[in-house]
């Protein structure tokens, strides 16, 4: 099983609504480590590592995120795994 890293940048309305606590619990349901931020310019920021299935299942969920989400766009770049994450965190 490939181990990978993705990058995700989410644009939309998906601050304030509780998209980093739900990507968190999405993130730790599928077994990634990483995290999870605010950017000031209004988007959500993923860092995800894990099996490439279960990082996959991350990327589709965070096309829709949250029920009080409006997700409009995702943009995403994959990456070499690293190791460097202990489990899934919110950070800043």
């Amino acid at each position: 099983m490939a181990l990978k890293q993705l990058q995700l940048l989410v644009r939309g309305r998906v601050q304030g609504v509780y998209f980093r606590a739900s990507t968190q619990r999405e993130a730790r349901r599928l077994g990634l480590s990483g995290w999870v931020r605010n950017r000031p310019d209004g988007t959500i920021e993923i860092l995800a590592e894990g099996e490439e299935v279960a990082i996959r299942e991350l990327y589709g969920w965070a096309q829709k995120g949250p029920s009080a989400a409006r997700v409009d766009r995702v943009d995403a770049r994959w990456r070499s795994f690293t190791g460097d994450f202990p489990d899934f965190r919110i950070s800043g």
